[in-house]
């Protein structure tokens, strides 16, 4: 079978559209190399888009508090000047080739011939964990049960009721008590898995009555008429039951994640994730690299910043690739500027 013609010929195809993503794109653009960013989700940002565009993210340089929303804005206009074409909306399902020539499919036929490739995918294509009870279904559709915050507006006056133990459940515990009438956290222990300052401020909001924390119970059953969720019942392990009035359920039970199709392409992966050189973060496979947190080595913290830091790298280290004949002798943007897409 003939390979199609390529729809898009580029330097990097780099696989993703959330942070690290974005910009490695700008990377790439630093040096004066052409990219395509691609992505399942019909809109850039990833989880920063489609799980909290409301959510303040306190660990981004030079910025106390930046919603997700905010940033991927900013990233967004960092790479304007480069032109970037975005191909949204569509899963890379085949990768062929080697460094220097590969090519790769998507689910809406395009066909992208790159001389290498980023993954920038995050955790793969993502999806709630959701809790096992009955009639679910039904308050999903009507947005009575939610995983995700996309405003905190839409909480505004109600009687919400937040289940788990992370930093998901504790910050948005705190972060709605500004705008609901009602907060309560359930967790089936007294030991949350969260930042030491949101359990600080956690600890704060309990003793001044804005959320209230119901400890030592799970999620039971739901209680609602066509979707409208009137209360949940939680249960503790010896079988006691209590009855929370509420509006909202908003269990934070993590992300179900798969690499999907590149599981497939042959590249070593771990738990989910793949495996890259720390100085280069190149996979397995010659020309295929891998930033953000997809990607893993001895030391990996699972942060914006160092997605960042690892975009970096790999643009570096594709620039050799891309152009053998030519050294890249490192400037400070303060001396070079952005050149011109």
């Amino acid at each position: 079978m003939t390979t199609p013609s390529p729809t898009h010929t580029t330097d990097v195809a780099i696989i993703g559209a959330g942070p690290a993503g974005l910009f490695a794109a700008f990377e790439c653009g630093m040096l004066k190399l052409g990219c395509v960013l691609i992505d399942a989700l019909d809109e850039i940002g990833g989880q920063c888009a489609a799980l909290y565009p409301e959510k303040p993210i306190y660990d981004i340089p030079a910025h106390p508090a930046i919603e997700g929303g905010a940033l991927i804005g900013a990233l967004d206009q960092q790479i304007a000047p480069f032109d970037v074409p975005r191909l949204l909306g569509r899963r890379v399902e085949r990768l062929e080739g080697t460094r220097g020539a590969f090519v790769l499919g998507t689910t809406k036929g395009d066909v992208i011939a790159a001389r290498a490739v980023i993954i920038a995918a995050g955790a793969g294509a993502f999806g709630p964990n959701r809790p096992p009870l009955e009639g679910l279904a039904a308050f999903e559709a009507t947005g009575s049960v939610q995983y995700f915050v996309r405003r905190r507006a839409d909480f505004a006056g109600r009687d919400v009721l937040i289940a788990g133990g992370g930093d998901s459940a504790v910050d948005w515990a705190l972060s709605l008590r500004e705008v609901a009438r009602s907060v309560k956290l359930v967790h089936r222990r007294d030991r949350f898995r969260a930042a030491p300052e949101s359990l600080r401020q956690l600890d704060e909001a309990v003793s001044r009555g804005e959320v209230e924390k119901i400890i030592g119970y799970q999620l039971h059953g739901l209680h609602g008429t066509d979707g409208a969720l009137a209360g949940v019942d939680l249960a503790t392990l010896d079988g006691t039951v209590r009855h929370v009035a509420c509006d909202h359920l908003l269990p934070f039970f993590g992300l179900a994640t798969d690499l999907g199709p590149i599981a497939q392409w042959g590249l070593d992966t771990l738990r989910g994730t793949i495996p890259v050189t720390p100085s280069t973060c190149e996979s397995s496979l010659p020309g295929i690299f891998a930033v953000g947190d997809v990607a893993t080595y001895p030391g990996k913290l699972k942060l914006i910043l160092q997605g960042f830091t690892e975009g970096a790298m790999a643009a570096h280290a594709i620039h050799p690739i891309v152009h053998p004949d030519r050294a890249l002798h490192f400037e400070y943007s303060t001396s070079k500027g952005v050149p011109a897409g």
